[in-house]
C-alpha cells in the first residue's frame, strides 16, 4: 500500500488558512481499497426519498493504484442529482489535481466546494482547484469569514454557514459545531437513508451524526471521512460503535484521521457493512440520477 507520513509545512492558501491539523497515528488502513477505482454497490431500495449518489475519495493518506498520489489530508467528489460538489480539498493542490485528472474528474463540473474546517489538509488545494477558472460556490464555516479577504469575496461567492443550510435540494451542510475547531459536515438524502460526510469531526463524529439525522429523517445509510479517533483506547471505540448501532448506522467508510487501529476495531464490528477508504475509492449507492 502506498503511504506518506503526516506533511507539517505551512502552505500559503487563498483563505489564509491555518496549517494541517496533527496526526498522532498517520498509519495505512488495514483493508485496502481496490486496485482500480472500481465502484463497490451497495444494495439498496428502488424507492423512497431523495436520489442517489456517487462518492469518490479524490485525496487521503492511502491509496492501492500507484497513479494516485497520496498526501496526509481529505478530499471527495459528491455526485447527486446531476450536480457535483467537493468536500474538501486535501493538503497540497498538484497532488489533488493530479488525482482529479488520473480518475478523469474535470475541475469544471465542481458547482460548489464546502469546507469541513480551516486545517490545510482540508484547505490546501483550494487556491490550486480555483487557480483552474472555476467559479464555484464556497461554504465555509462561519468561523472562517475573518480569514476572507474582500478582494476574495468580490471574486467569488463565499457563502458562511453558521445554521444547517440547503446546498442543493437533498444535500445540506450541518451547519458549524462551535468548539476549539468549528467545523461542518456534508447530509445527502438518499432512497437507502442518509449519507453523513465528515473532514475530521473534530467536535465529535457521534453529535455530527446526530445532527444529520435531525437535519433529514430517515435511516443512516453510511457515514464516511475522518472521524478524528486516533490515539483512543479500544473502549472508547467501542462505545463510538454502540451509539452508531443505536442510531442505526448502517455502513461506515472511517479513513484519513480515524488511525490505523481504531479503522481496524471498526472494521471488525461492522464485517461486510465496512467500506474501505483511500485515494480512488468509489462508492455508488444505487443508480445513478443525471
Amino acid at each position: 500500500m502506498k503511504t506518506l507520513s503526516p506533511v507539517t509545512a505551512s502552505l500559503t492558501l487563498i483563505l489564509l488558512l491555518s496549517s494541517a491539523c496533527a496526526a498522532s497515528d498517520p498509519s495505512p488502513i488495514t483493508s485496502p481499497p481496490p486496485t482500480k477505482a472500481e465502484p463497490t454497490r451497495i444494495p439498496q431500495p428502488t424507492e423512497g426519498p431523495g436520489a442517489s449518489v456517487r462518492l469518490t475519495i479524490l485525496y487521503d493518506n492511502t491509496t492501492e493504484d500507484p497513479r494516485l498520489a497520496v498526501e496526509w489530508g481529505f478530499s471527495a467528489l459528491v455526485e447527486y442529482k446531476g450536480h457535483t460538489v467537493i468536500f474538501d480539498t486535501g493538503l497540497d493542490g498538484p497532488s489533488l489535481l493530479g488525482n482529479m485528472e488520473v480518475l478523469g474528474v474535470n475541475p469544471e463540473v465542481i458547482e460548489a466546494v464546502v469546507l469541513s474546517h480551516e486545517h490545510g489538509d482540508h484547505t490546501g488545494g483550494l487556491q490550486d482547484l480555483l487557480a483552474t477558472g472555476i467559479q464555484p460556490e464556497i461554504y465555509i464555516p462561519a468561523a472562517m469569514a475573518s480569514m476572507v479577504t474582500q478582494e476574495q469575496r468580490e471574486q467569488y461567492t463565499i457563502i458562511e454557514v453558521l445554521d444547517p443550510v440547503e446546498i442543493l435540494p437533498g444535500m445540506f451542510s450541518t451547519g458549524e459545531f462551535s468548539g476549539s475547531v468549528p467545523e461542518q459536515g456534508l447530509v445527502v438524502e438518499t432512497p437507502a437513508g442518509i449519507v453523513v460526510i465528515t473532514g475530521c469531526a473534530h467536535p465529535g463524529i457521534v453529535r455530527m451524526v446526530q445532527r444529520a439525522s435531525e437535519i433529514v429523517n430517515g435511516e443512516i445509510a453510511l457515514v464516511i471521512g475522518g472521524f478524528h479517533l486516533s490515539g483512543y483506547n479500544p473502549g472508547y471505540i467501542d462505545t463510538i460503535i454502540a451509539d452508531f448501532r443505536s442510531m442505526g448506522v448502517k455502513q461506515v467508510a472511517p479513513t484519513h484521521c480515524t488511525g490505523e487501529q481504531q479503522i481496524a476495531q471498526i472494521a471488525e464490528a461492522y464485517g461486510e457493512d465496512y467500506i474501505p477508504g483511500g485515494a480512488g475509492r468509489v462508492i455508488v449507492i444505487g443508480e445513478l440520477v443525471r
